[in-house]
C-alpha cells in the first residue's frame, strides 16, 4: 500500500462547482492522486451532483439534504474515513488549489512525530499566489487567535517543520487514531472558530499540532482585500466568545472580548463612516445575545 492509500480526503462542497472541480483536478495531478476521495456535499443546487459523477466517478459522494455546515459537513466525511479504516483523514476545502507535492510532506512529518495529530501545508492566497494566507495559528492568552504572516510575501522565510498553536481549516491532516482519541470537529461552532478548538483540544490531549511549509496550497475564499459578509461576523464573534468559555480561557480574556465586541459594535452603530456596516452591527449585536443565552450550532439568518 502506497502512503497516499493510507489517507482519505474529505472535500467538503457547497456550489461552486467550477471551484470543485478545480480542486479534484489538482488532487488528481498531484502526489494524492492514488488517495481515497470523498466529496460530501452540503445540499448543492448548482450543477455538482450532476457533473462530479460524469467528471469523476472515481470519488465518493456523500449528499446531505441540507447545509449542515463547515463542521459537520467534514464530520460526515472523517466517520467515512474512519470507518474505511484509514490511517490519515485529510480535510479539504473545495476552493483550494493543491501542488504537485504537497501529501508527500504533510504525510512524512506527522511519520517523524508520532505525536502529530494534526498537520497543515503553508496556505497562500490563490490570487496572489506568492503571498501568505497561513503560517499556521497563534492563539495568545487573549485567545484572539490569528493567522501568522498573513499577507506577507513568501520569500522562504518558512523552511521547517514546527509545532504551532493551530492550522487553517481549509486544509488539514489528521491522525485517524488521535482522532479516535480527541473527537471530531465540534459541530457547535458550526462554522468558523472550529478549526482553532480541534487543535486546542489535540494539544490537550498531549498531540502535537504541526506546520509544514514544504507542503503549499492555495485558498480561494479569503483575498487581502477580503470583506466577509455579516453571517462571517456573526459566527466569528459568537464561537470566539464560545471557544474561551469552553476551554476555560479565563475571566480576563472573555471580559477583553467582550469588550472588543461592544467597542466595534459602538462604533458601527454611531459614527456615520459606518452606516454601511449596519448588517454587521446586527449580526455582532446577535452574536452577542446569543452567546450570553447560550446558543450554539446553526442559527436562522436574519
Amino acid at each position: 500500500m502506497s502512503a497516499a492509500h493510507a489517507v482519505t480526503i474529505v472535500v467538503l462542497t457547497y456550489n461552486r462547482w467550477q471551484d470543485t472541480r478545480e480542486c479534484l483536478a489538482s488532487i488528481y495531478a498531484s502526489d494524492a492522486c492514488d488517495s481515497n476521495v470523498i466529496v460530501v456535499d452540503n445540499g448543492s443546487t448548482d450543477n455538482t451532483l450532476k457533473m462530479l459523477p460524469r467528471e469523476f466517478p472515481n470519488v465518493t459522494l456523500i449528499c446531505n439534504s441540507d447545509n449542515a455546515g463547515y463542521a459537520e459537513g467534514n464530520n460526515i466525511g472523517i466517520r467515512a474515513a474512519l470507518e474505511q479504516n484509514a490511517e490519515f483523514a485529510l480535510v479539504l476545502n473545495n476552493d483550494v488549489v493543491v501542488a504537485k507535492t504537497w501529501l508527500t510532506p504533510l504525510l512524512d512529518a506527522m511519520q517523524k512525530d508520532v505525536r502529530a495529530a494534526l498537520a497543515g501545508p503553508l496556505v497562500l492566497h490563490a490570487d496572489e499566489p506568492r503571498i501568505i494566507q497561513s503560517a499556521g495559528g497563534v492563539l495568545p492568552a487573549s485567545w484572539h487567535a490569528f493567522h501568522r504572516a498573513a499577507n506577507e510575501a513568501f520569500v522562504g522565510q518558512f523552511t521547517q517543520v514546527e509545532q504551532v498553536d493551530w492550522l487553517s481549516g481549509c486544509t488539514i491532516l489528521a491522525r485517524s487514531r488521535a482522532v479516535r482519541e480527541f473527537g471530531l470537529l465540534d459541530a457547535a461552532f458550526y462554522m468558523y472558530g472550529e478549526d482553532v478548538d480541534w487543535c486546542v483540544r489535540a494539544r490537550k490531549a498531549g498531540y502535537h499540532v504541526l506546520f509544514v511549509p514544504e507542503s503549499n496550497v492555495w485558498h480561494k475564499g479569503v483575498q487581502r482585500n477580503y470583506t466577509p459578509p455579516p453571517h462571517v461576523t456573526y459566527y466569528s464573534a459568537r464561537n470566539e466568545l464560545q471557544l474561551i468559555r469552553q476551554h476555560r480561557g479565563g475571566t480576563g480574556a472573555l471580559v477583553r472580548a467582550l469588550l472588543r465586541d461592544a467597542r466595534t459594535l459602538t462604533s458601527w452603530s454611531l459614527r456615520p463612516r459606518w452606516r454601511a456596516q449596519r448588517a454587521h452591527r446586527d449580526a455582532l449585536a446577535r452574536a452577542l445575545r446569543d452567546f450570553f443565552r447560550g446558543a450554539r450550532g446553526r442559527v436562522a439568518r436574519g
